[in-house]
């Protein structure tokens, strides 16, 4: 008797992208059916809203605890919660398809232990960063600066394996290079955003972790910026 099973057409998430999944798509699916007005009744138009004030990342509010230097919980959890609260569905159906696609290659390449590293730690660094050199007023709010924290790592497994296999280690950037781009292009067509000022300090978070995570990936990266 044959015992050969066949292997499933596509191959399971893991658990850790599952959740963040789920933390990212539950509170958009709430949101979008009360904007139509099928669950929460009149009240639930303004969900978004008390959801963005209470969760998303503020400058004003960060320029605040640092001038009179008092870290209050409630906001210090901003640099975190804001990665589940989306200004639409569109822009949450973006990140969400991101997270799945870029949390499975990290998963299986680095871990699960990497996934939650770099999509928080690009969470938190990028909101950091925002905060220090910007002094906009406007919210952040969604997963992108998490999952520019994913794309990091992924260019870094692709930038290495590019150098093991002695080719042009510059095409590992091209993902980030096209979505940089398409983020110009928005912006000429619906007017300019800072926010990829804390996009792009996700991505050198995760791209910077993931050296770190990964066995001699910080000596070549070392040696890699040294010949340059």
């Amino acid at each position: 008797m044959d015992d050969h099973r066949e292997a499933p057409p596509v191959n399971p998430l893991p658990p850790v992208v599952v959740l963040l999944f789920l933390a990212m798509a539950i509170p958009e699916a709430l949101f979008s059916l009360g904007a139509a007005g099928l669950i929460g009744g009149p009240e639930a138009v303004g969900w978004r809203l008390a959801y963005v004030q209470q969760y998303a990342f503020s400058g004003d509010i960060f320029d605040w605890m640092v001038l009179n230097g008092r870290w209050l919980p409630e906001h210090m959890l901003r640099f975190i919660t804001y990665s589940f609260v989306h200004s639409g569905f569109t822009s949450a159906l973006f990140a969400i398809v991101l997270t799945l696609a870029l949390g499975k290659m990290v998963g299986e390449t680095l871990g699960q232990p990497a996934v939650v590293v770099l999509f928080f730690g690009g969470a938190v660094f990028g909101a950091l960063i925002y905060g220090l050199l910007l002094n906009d007023p406007a919210w952040i709010v969604g997963g992108f600066p998490a999952v520019y924290g994913l794309i990091g790592g992924y260019s870094f497994v692709m930038w290495l394996s590019l150098s093991i296999a002695g080719e042009q280690q510059l095409r590992a950037f091209s993902l980030i290079a096209m979505l940089m781009g398409l983020q110009l292009i928005w912006g000429v067509f619906f007017g300019p955003s800072t926010e990829w000022v804390a996009d792009l300090a996700g991505f050198a978070f995760g791209f910077v972790a993931s050296a770190l995570l990964v066995p001699g990936g910080m000596t070549r990266l070392i040696r890699a910026l040294r010949r340059d």
